[in-house]
């Protein structure tokens, strides 16, 4: 008789093509996968792997085992949404995802003031710039600033995020970006280069002059606050670091802040509880995301 951890054994390793990286999955040594992965193979009385010079390549016999290892997962995955779909009291652990600014700038007492309105609810919050699987169960609940959320998910749109450029005490407010082409810039890393503002400020600034950009986008204001240059920032960021406001760029702003959850669980009394409450605290914000507090 299979087992389903030997279908994610297997699965592990061909995901990582080495004995080492699929302990780090399974959190188990590499020596006790070695042990169960020759234990399956005898049983099977099939080879699962080629041990090549780069990595472990799967067989027939494998590829086999990890194409249902891999429906099998996927039908795990949405039993467990569907089960934590059902739940009637607020309380259980809550996965949000969400980045290092919004953190920051916004997020930290909304979830204190949460916390107090519902105590059984233990919150577990995931920070990255990655995108997050909410149908793999990597978070219950995504807090975004995004143009296109998939299609796959349900939420709300709190606010359009609305970008604009900042400097330092000395600088001027202009009039158009073309006035700032000449000065040295800090801009957000390739991950969010897809931007409407983005594309517009490519447009009219010099790659060369681009002399600084970080994938984090809480870092630009410390980066213009340390002189490196002028910054692309979120207003609700730039205008709470004591940085001057040259110029807003609301028609390049194509950025969404949305709450988001995958819809077999949007009836989970503690999703549902956390949607409602502070969905509802972040539009109070609105003014601060869209610049105009």
């Amino acid at each position: 008789m299979l087992a389903w951890d030997d279908f994610k054994l297997v699965k592990a390793v061909a995901e990582a093509r080495s004995l080492a990286g699929a302990s780090e999955k399974l959190h188990v040594n590499t020596s006790t996968v070695f042990r169960r992965l020759g234990t399956l193979e005898a049983r099977l009385g099939a080879r699962l792997f080629e041990r090549k010079r780069g990595g472990y390549a799967l067989t027939p016999a494998g590829e086999e085992m990890v194409e249902l290892a891999t429906r099998m997962s996927g039908e795990v995955d949405a039993f467990e949404i569907r089960i934590a779909g059902r739940d009637l009291k607020p309380s259980g652990e809550l996965r949000v995802a969400t980045n290092d600014a919004m953190i920051a700038y916004t997020l930290s007492p909304i979830l204190a003031r949460f916390r107090l309105a519902y105590p059984d609810i233990r919150l577990d919050i995931a920070i990255g710039n990655e995108a997050i699987n909410l149908s793999r169960r990597d978070a219950d609940i995504a807090i975004r600033a995004t143009a296109q959320p998939p299609e796959t998910l349900v939420g709300r749109r709190i606010a359009t995020v609305i970008w604009g450029i900042y400097g330092l005490d000395d600088d001027r407010p202009v009039s158009s970006l073309a006035e700032l082409a000449d000065r040295k810039w800090v801009v957000p890393g390739d991950y969010l280069s897809s931007l409407k503002v983005m594309r517009h400020v490519r447009e009219v600034i010099p790659r060369e002059n681009m002399v600084y950009s970080l994938n984090s986008v809480m870092g630009l204001a410390e980066a213009v606050k340390a002189g490196i240059g002028l910054g692309v920032i979120p207003s609700y960021i730039g205008d709470k670091n004591g940085l001057k406001r040259l110029l807003l760029l609301p028609e390049s702003s194509d950025t969404g802040f949305w709450i988001l959850t995958h819809p077999d669980i949007r009836g989970s009394a503690r999703v549902r509880a956390f949607l409602d409450f502070v969905g509802g605290e972040l539009v109070k914000l609105r003014p601060a995301f869209e610049g105009t507090a």
